[in-house]
């Protein structure tokens, strides 16, 4: 089976590549301290031009939909509240806003967060949020299917650029809560 390694020529761990990454990403891998060694987070430079999914696969190969996984930025809002959450499911997925996400945020209401809103409250570009770097407190939804795969495709924080990282490491970042059927 191929690995998205496969895909790529120069892969390097992403600690290498911090000059890259944006400053919350760098930040998250300074300060690692995850269930595995730091440099098996690995980083492939891409085209920002692309970054979406489907261009992506066109481009490197695509069998690499089955092993790519998005991170959208999701606000679910009861009463005046506002909680901001991310969600993480495989790219050939939906996340399942409006039921799963919103019955675990305990929310009245789920919707993707507006665009200004992902962009600045998580310091990422559109198109490139991913996982690591998180805002503190910010819940991370993770559909299951990521969690048991070997190796996924995500963002690096910006469009130019992709990490490669373990679906059980990912599991294990700060506030992840691995759910089945969040990709639907």
């Amino acid at each position: 089976m191929s690995t998205p390694m496969d895909a790529f020529d120069d892969i390097r761990p992403a600690v290498e590549r911090l000059d890259l990454l944006t400053a919350p990403v760098a930040g998250a891998l300074r300060a690692w301290s995850g269930s595995a060694p730091v440099e098996q987070i690995l980083y492939v430079d891409t085209d920002p031009d692309k970054a979406d999914t489907a261009v992506l696969v066109e481009n490197y190969g695509s069998w690499l939909l089955e092993q790519s996984a998005n991170c959208v930025v999701v606000a679910g809002k009861r009463g005046g509240e506002v909680t901001l959450a991310a969600c993480l499911v495989l790219a050939h997925t939906r996340a399942d806003v409006n039921g799963v996400v919103r019955r675990h945020l305990g929310a009245r209401k789920a919707s993707f967060a507006p665009i200004e809103t992902a962009t600045g409250e998580s310091g990422m570009e559109f198109g490139g949020i991913t996982p690591i770097g998180l805002p503190d407190g910010w819940p991370l939804l993770l559909d299951a299917a990521v969690a048991d795969i070997p190796y996924a495709l995500i963002g690096s924080g910006s469009r130019r650029g992709k990490l490669i990282v373990p679906g059980k490491v990912l599991a294990g970042l700060p506030g992840a809560v691995v759910l089945e059927g969040l990709g639907v």
